[in-house]
């Protein structure tokens, strides 16, 4: 957990990653479930920013 930490401080690449990968999944699932329509809504919004994020962080160092 502290390499994970200690890679979110040093902008590098493996984590950045796995956190908007994440966002990536969490966007999907939101946008799938059909519980409620405000997850479903903010579900765009969600797998926009883990995207972007993703191919921003793609340019940090390993």
């Amino acid at each position: 957990m502290t390499e994970f930490v200690k890679g979110l401080r040093g902008f590098r690449r493996g984590a950045w990653e796995m956190v908007a990968s994440i966002l990536i999944a969490l966007g999907v699932f939101m946008l799938m479930q059909p519980f409620s329509l405000s997850l479903y809504s903010a579900s765009f919004i969600v797998t926009l920013v883990g995207t972007v994020m993703f191919i921003i962080v793609s340019h940090f160092p390993e």
